[in-house]
């Protein structure tokens, strides 16, 4: 425990360490060049020139040993060491003046300099201690050697002279110490806030679900956090400083426009890849220096969801009304319809008009039943479901239904979604129909193909849904996915429709795109299996 506390109490400044053992050094050298040099010889080694050669050799070889043996970094938590540094000095110095005839030579006053060292690195009533004994030995050399010189008198009044000076310089700096280890602490205690706030922020920044570019007036990108990495397509882990803006052609020119015409609080939006699209602010990351921008990117997938939420939660109710408004007279016109084809007057070409009829009440009623469906939709249920074991399952329930021809292909295995698994199978089994139809009437055969995969930077598992039709006109890939919308004149246009807003409410996203081969691929982004729905 004593230990411990004295580590956690003393931390001396490693370079003030430094600097007073090679001041050590330096002042037995040149106290010792001086004396064998003859400088000062009425002063140093007067009385006993012997002595002091010996203790000065003896103190300049001590120094040179601290160096190796008293490491500042061995010194820095130890007061022991320190305060046989300092003692060593005290009885070099005084074993010096005595040698040089006591106080009178002015030698005294290296006294002083051991007492403000050790008022460096001792405190409180330790420094005291230390200044009572500098004051208890310079006495007594004033006694021995005002006693043997017979000048008793005036050697008291040096050493009471001296004394003064020597426990007001202890004083004076253990206070001036004392403020400047407060001022290290509240700077070291400052810098490890400002270190914890700045490891915070970049965690934050790194963590965050909104993507943060910083770009220099050389349009040069200096931040560019993990959650924009993704969005924009880019591995996350790999280090983008100093990707030049030019390497994403649309979104500098979005820049180039904001530039121009710098109006705050208006967002852009942005075309990353088929499906994906993100919602692009800017701001000047300095607004007293315009010249890095910082742009937040934004998922409009999230927002998109949030806003069709809250419109289906408004129609929901209504579409249902109508619906069911609806339903009423089509099932008397279909009612009537029956009864009138199986009238025994009724001619050939009126019964294909009944049937007209009935095929075309069937569809609506279709239709209405996908509206019913669409408006009374409950929150997903989600669960953990790994492709591995679902996939097959539903190929062959699918299968079993329409026959068609499946091709499954899972790389990596044992990738892991959290979904509702009814509105996944109601996704799957809309997307397949299509892609079985489509197929059959292009070549004869209903064949589809089902990948599923990982994305390598945003690592989000996905679904892909490929068949072998004629594809898709240009013209038309913006209205796939609007209700009603169809080329088959039996079909109903909700199916896309629907599985888009599952998709949606599950936090999956479902778009179009050719694949290499120029098929058509509908690919679902799915959720991670640990996040959150």
């Amino acid at each position: 425990m004593l230990g411990i506390s004295s580590t956690r109490k003393y931390d001396h400044n490693p370079t003030l360490l430094r600097v007073y053992l090679g001041y050590r050094l330096i002042l037995g050298l040149l106290l010792y060049t001086m004396f064998i040099s003859g400088i000062a010889s009425n002063i140093l080694g007067k009385q006993n020139p012997l002595l002091f050669e010996w203790v000065s050799i003896l103190y300049c070889l001590f120094c040179i040993g601290s160096l190796f043996v008293f490491r500042p970094d061995q010194l820095r938590h130890s007061l022991n060491r320190i305060s046989l540094l300092l003692i060593v000095d005290l009885l070099a110095i005084l074993t010096i003046i005595h040698a040089s005839g006591g106080l009178g030579g002015g030698l005294g006053y290296l006294v002083i300099f051991c007492v403000a060292t050790a008022g460096l690195f001792v405190r409180g009533q330790m420094l005291l201690s230390f200044a009572a004994l500098t004051c208890f030995f310079v006495i007594a050399e004033s006694i021995y050697h005002g006693s043997s010189q017979g000048d008793f008198t005036e050697s008291m009044f040096t050493a009471g002279t001296l004394g003064i000076l020597i426990f007001a310089t202890a004083i004076v700096f253990h206070y001036l110490t004392d403020r400047i280890r407060k001022s290290e602490v509240l700077a070291a205690v400052q810098a490890r806030q400002v270190k914890q706030l700045q490891q915070l922020a970049e965690h934050i920044i790194s963590r965050m679900r909104t993507g943060i570019i910083v770009v220099n007036e050389a349009d040069e990108i200096e931040l560019l956090n993990r959650y924009g990495a993704q969005l924009l397509d880019l591995n996350p882990n790999e280090n983008h400083f100093g990707k030049h803006l030019s390497d994403f052609p649309n979104l500098a020119n979005i820049v180039k426009s904001w530039q121009r015409n710098p109006v705050s609080g208006i967002p852009w939006h942005h075309e990353i890849r088929p499906g994906q699209e993100i919602r692009v602010s800017f701001g000047y990351l300095e607004e007293s220096d315009k010249k890095k921008i910082i742009l937040y990117l934004e998922d409009y997938r999230a927002l998109a969801q949030q806003a069709q939420q809250l419109k289906l939660a408004s129609l929901g109710r209504l579409t249902a009304s109508i619906a069911h408004e609806v339903r009423n007279p089509l099932g008397a016109i279909a009612h009537a319809a029956q009864l009138l084809s199986e009238s025994p007057t009724i001619d050939k070409a009126d019964n294909r008009l009944t049937e007209i009829i009935l095929q075309h009440s069937d569809r609506v009623n279709q239709i209405i039943e996908n509206t019913l469906v669409l408006s009374r939709r409950k929150e997903p249920k989600p669960q953990v479901v790994v492709l591995d074991d679902f996939l097959p399952g539903f190929i062959e329930s699918f299968c079993a239904a329409q026959p068609c021809d499946v091709e499954l292909k899972i790389d990596p295995e044992k990738i892991a979604i959290k979904i509702d698994v009814t509105h996944f199978s109601q996704i799957l089994t809309n997307l397949c129909e299509n892609g079985a139809r489509y197929s059959k009437a292009n070549t004869g055969e209903a064949k589809i193909k089902i990948h599923a995969s990982i994305s390598p930077n945003d690592e989000v598992p996905y679904v892909e849904v490929i068949d072998y039709g004629p594809g898709i006109e240009d013209d038309a890939l913006n209205q796939i996915f609007d209700p009603f919308y169809t080329t088959d004149e039996k079909g109903s246009g909700l199916g896309l429709y629907i599985s888009r807003e599952l998709c949606e409410i599950n936090q999956a996203n479902l778009y179009f795109q050719r694949t290499p081969e120029g098929l058509s691929c509908f690919r679902v982004n799915l959720s991670h299996h640990q996040r959150m729905i």
